[in-house]
């Protein structure tokens, strides 16, 4: 296995970082968080330019095939601004659903205009619990049958103009590709407080042709694991950028800021907590990368997915509460971004499976459960 970035790839970071430095400095990224949208729509063109929505999508639909490698260091380096967008719902989670089971006529519709950003499409999956096991799945319903009820928790229904619905039917998993304009379907915005966009997505009546399908009927979820381990991969990068962020946030205040007529990182206990920082952040990062090198790959993944989804998540919330600690009073306040970083993290330690979730997985892998 080699970490070695290509030129690329190592082309692709460079720019992202460039980018998000200059187009999404603390001031842009509390703004729109804080808007109704969620996200900045002029930045989402920006990045669509440069071809980010399309990076998964295949060149015959106007996309760049790129891998998992390449989208997961991206969305590191968005982890990194704290950049928030429906990128990993739609240009990451639907776009891999639709890659793998979409028809060609549903992927002629939506993919050129998906890697063009000018489309955004979202999975409905979650329900009470918000648990993505599959026997939390209660909504029933086939193709030819009427669709009545709710999906909560979906980041992003609000702006999308497609839904991948998740519903339990008798011969297994189907999933739906819906209009989210067509009549019967409602978006609510749900509160939430790290910046993302959940929603409750309301469903009254509506009717259900075999053309809505995404994929053969009751097999749903043999396209929807792989999808989901995707989705969970990226929110661990996700945390893995917000993490050295915060790192690199501890570090210049250490060399900064003075105490006793010294820097506060002379001092052994500031420099040992720092050295402690670094180390979860690196783990974390080897471990989503040798999870993605095993997907992208073809290799068996699930136990190094859920390693590394459970592991960034722990670390990650560690390294800001101990940034918390180092900081001090700054940053409790609202004009200090460390808050921001922190309930990102909170927010995506629990998408596409809380902690709890992945080390179920990790204990089934090695023979415990």
């Amino acid at each position: 296995m080699d970490f070695r970035l290509s030129d690329g790839q190592q082309l692709l970071v460079n720019t992202a970082r460039d980018f998000l430095r200059r187009q999404c400095p603390p001031s842009v990224m509390a703004e729109s968080v804080s808007s109704e949208r969620g996200f900045s729509a002029e930045l989402w063109k920006e990045i669509s330019v440069l071809g980010w929505p399309g990076l998964l999508i295949p060149s015959e639909y106007g996309g760049s095939d790129g891998t998992t490698v390449d989208v997961i260091l991206l969305i590191e380096e968005m982890g990194r601004a704290c950049f928030p967008s429906p990128y990993v719902q739609s240009a990451v989670v639907a776009t891999s659903l639709l890659v793998s089971a979409a028809s060609p006529a549903q992927r002629e519709r939506l993919l050129p205009a998906m890697a063009r950003g000018d489309r955004l499409c979202v999975l409905a999956l979650t329900e009470e619990s918000a648990s993505i096991d599959p026997e939390a799945l209660t909504l029933e319903v086939e193709a030819g049958g009427t669709l009545s009820g709710r999906k909560l928790f979906v980041n992003d229904a609000h702006v999308a103009d497609d839904l991948i619905v998740v519903t339990r039917g008798a011969a297994g998993v189907n999933l739906f590709l819906l209009d989210a304009r067509r009549s019967g379907v409602r978006a609510l915005p749900m509160e939430a407080m790290a910046g993302d966009k959940p929603c409750e997505v309301i469903f009254a009546g509506v009717e259900l042709g075999a053309e809505d399908l995404l994929g053969e009927a009751g097999r749903g979820r043999e396209v929807l694991v792989p999808a989901l381990q995707t989705g969970a991969l990226a929110r661990a990068a996700e945390m893995v950028g917000c993490a050295q962020r915060i790192l690199e946030l501890c570090v210049d205040h250490a060399k900064a800021r003075r105490q006793f007529g010294r820097p506060l990182g002379s001092f052994q206990a500031i420099q040992h907590a720092c050295a402690d920082l670094l180390r979860d952040v690196e783990t974390s990062r080897y471990l989503v990368y040798s999870a993605a090198w095993k997907m992208e790959q073809g290799r068996e993944c699930a136990a190094d997915v859920a390693m590394a989804k459970a592991y960034a998540g722990r670390t990650s919330q560690a390294v800001a509460r101990k940034a918390h600690q180092l900081l001090g009073a700054i940053s409790f306040c609202e004009e200090h971004p460390l808050h921001l970083f922190h309930k990102r993290i909170l927010a995506a330690g629990v998408e596409f499976g809380d902690p709890a979730h992945h080390l179920e997985t990790v204990a089934s892998a090695i023979g415990l459960v």
